[in-house]
């Protein structure tokens, strides 16, 4: 450790990582939530509560995929930002509201199933669809209330387009980092809480009852581990990272320096392209949260199998040969 200038940390993996990364991410998650987004409208009459959140989830995974074509070109042109700084802050206010809101409306979800079967008699008929759109409203009301500071930190370097910081730059980096604790707090740590105590009791229930539904336990089982892979992959990665990624930054400008910071920094890139993932896996919840949708998908697998047997059978010269007996 010394107070003399710490060596600049190098940020060449980034450009080479995130873009394949976001590209993977918007085709996968593109299709992906376009496809539980459909089923979900096309069957808005048979809407029940759970289906609110699945549906605000989607949208939400939605307005951060859009943004990712503008940040595969700023990253393959070496962090140069050419769509304005006004566009830049828009960029990462929606990838804020895409990580919290996702994380607000999974934990409404996991409430729900935690009522639904934990506490059947006590719930029936006080939840109605009316509540699970207002609570929805509350989420992102208070998403964007948690995510509208973060706008008012310098995103762009000097004053131009060279950059787009996803924090901020070095002069407020102290009040940022205090900003991103308390927001990791609010915003992660007490929701993933909630997640982790519904989903923990609700296994204990679902186990001891014999008399509970199987197909109820297994599909809230398997959605049990599908929260737990978004949690440990995605979110915990991440807000880990960034935390410790910030604090580096204030020891770095104190004169302060370790050799570890560069492998912080990598690490931290890699739980960005982490994080980011939560959009392309969050369709995974339609298939457990949306009653329809294993059924739907179901029927469009058979319909496709359908398809490619009549076109099969219909050319002949697709037809297998039947072997003589010199070829047995």
């Amino acid at each position: 450790m010394n107070k003399t200038i710490c060596p600049q940390v190098s940020f060449d993996f980034k450009h080479r990582f995130l873009p394949p990364v976001y590209i993977l991410v918007f085709i996968v998650g593109l299709v992906a939530n376009g496809w539980g987004l459909k089923s979900l409208l096309q069957n808005w009459e048979k809407l029940k509560i759970i289906n609110v959140f699945v549906l605000n989830l989607g949208l939400t995974d939605v307005l951060y995929l859009l943004t990712l074509p503008f940040l595969v070109v700023y990253y393959f042109m070496k962090s140069k930002w050419i769509f304005g700084e006004a566009f830049c802050k828009i960029t990462r206010f929606c990838f804020n509201v895409n990580l919290y809101g996702s994380i607000g409306f999974l934990t409404c979800i996991s409430v729900y199933r935690y009522l639904a079967i934990v506490h059947p008699v006590k719930m029936m008929g006080r939840i109605t669809v009316t509540h699970s759109v207002i609570i929805s409203v509350m989420v992102w009301v208070l998403v964007s209330a948690q995510s509208l500071p973060d706008i008012f930190f310098t995103k762009t370097y000097r004053n131009n387009t060279e950059k787009c910081y996803v924090s901020t730059g070095n002069t407020y980096v102290e009040e940022y980092l205090k900003y991103s604790l308390g927001w990791t707090l609010t915003g992660f740590c007490i929701p993933f809480i909630i997640t982790l105590g519904c989903y923990g009791h609700m296994a204990v229930v679902l186990w001891t009852l014999k008399r509970t539904d199987k197909v109820l336990r297994q599909r809230s089982l398997k959605l049990l581990l599908i929260l737990i892979l978004l949690f440990s992959v995605c979110y915990i990665p991440y807000h880990v990272l960034r935390n410790l990624n910030l604090w580096t930054r204030v020891l770095t400008k104190q004169g302060i320096c370790h050799k570890w910071y560069n492998g912080v920094y990598i690490a931290r890139q890699i739980s960005h392209g982490l994080v980011c993932l939560n959009s392309a896996l969050n369709p995974l919840v339609y298939l457990h949260g949306h009653e329809d949708v294993p059924a739907q998908l179901r029927k469009q697998l058979q319909q496709v199998r359908q398809m490619f047997n009549r076109w099969f059978l219909s050319n002949p010269s697709r037809r297998p040969l039947a072997r003589t007996v010199d070829e047995l």
